[in-house]
């Protein structure tokens, strides 16, 4: 029953949690003069070729997102969102108030517990390790 329990939280976690980054990251791709916004904002913050670093950011939330919604390669999306949340934390917000940077945070924290705990069972990943014996 316990890790019923743990699989179905896990499961409720990645699947809120990668449709809220990922409707984020959608935004910034498929909304006009976004990605040039967010273009610009990368190279204020200091970043060489920030094209390649926007676009970095805005597919690994939007794609890392659908991947943690199914629960596949789910510990490398959460590294790629945990490392994009974190440049937003210590890097964009930096001088923000809490408030302005509570959602990254929150997303952060989402991504650094699926990247210790895995998919759970209820996931592409966990049939995958049930079909082959191993853990991602």
């Amino acid at each position: 029953m316990r890790e019923a329990l743990l699989n179905l939280g896990l499961l409720a976690l990645r699947v809120l949690a990668g449709a809220g980054i990922a409707y984020h990251g959608y935004g910034k791709i498929f909304t006009p003069g976004n990605m040039e916004s967010l273009t610009q904002i990368v190279s204020n913050m200091g970043f060489q070729y920030p094209e390649y670093f926007a676009w970095g950011a805005a597919l690994s939330e939007f794609a890392g997102g659908i991947l943690l919604i199914f629960g596949f390669a789910t510990r490398l999306a959460a590294f790629f969102i945990l490392v994009t949340m974190g440049v937003a934390i210590f890097i964009h917000h930096a001088a923000d108030p809490f408030s302005a940077k509570e959602l990254s945070c929150v997303y952060a924290t989402i991504a650094g517990a699926l990247f210790l705990t895995g998919a759970g069972k209820i996931s592409v990943d966990g049939n995958l390790t049930k079909s082959r014996g191993s853990t991602f």
